[in-house]
């Protein structure tokens, strides 16, 4: 849920190909950049795939088609690989396009806490060195799962233009800090 929510997916970096970087713009050929995908604009998020966008939805069978050429009958898990739906646009979940986005970065980074619980819960049932080598990689993950949270929620946001919707806090890096993030893995 943090790396590719309602079907939003090749975001991420270049040179990073694990972690986020959805400003990415230039590459070797234009559909290897994020801008690509996500078609992020002032209107909304995603990238129409539909008899009036690319038509790759005829690839499909006859019934997928009809199914997915209307954004109101597309599976959201696939909703923005297939449609580009307006920031404000009300999903089946009772949220905007732009809460709906919000929220499944956010719960999606706090299910890695979530799993990191569990997993303390276990310790005592677990082989030590199994134990500390599994949480270390739930730290990594927990980690990276704000990283994508944060690059994506302040990147779209600069185009949604809308504040986050509660309960959620603002990120506590900027979009330029962030940024960096990419930058700094890629000197490694």
């Amino acid at each position: 849920r943090y790396t590719t929510p309602l079907g939003l997916h090749h975001i991420m970096g270049q040179n990073i190909h694990y972690g986020p970087e959805p400003w990415l713009a230039e590459a070797g050929r234009p559909d290897w950049t994020a801008v690509y995908y996500h078609k992020a604009d002032a209107v909304g998020l995603g990238f129409d795939r539909t008899a009036t966008g690319s038509n790759a939805l005829a690839l499909y069978s006859p019934g997928v088609q009809k199914q997915w050429g209307d954004a109101k009958t597309t599976p959201l898990n696939y909703l923005l690989w297939f449609h580009h739906v307006g920031w404000t646009q009300p999903l089946p979940t009772g949220r905007t396009l732009w809460n709906e986005l919000v929220t499944r970065y956010y719960t999606g980074a706090d299910s890695v806490t979530w799993m990191q619980q569990q997993w303390a819960a276990a310790k005592p049932a677990v082989d030590p060195a199994l134990h500390a080598d599994v949480a270390a990689r739930l730290a990594i993950q927990r980690r990276e799962a704000l990283w994508w949270r944060d690059a994506c929620v302040l990147y779209f946001q600069t185009y949604a233009k809308q504040p986050l919707p509660a309960p959620f806090a603002p990120p506590a890096r900027t979009l330029a800090e962030v940024k960096t993030l990419v930058d700094l893995y890629q000197l490694k």
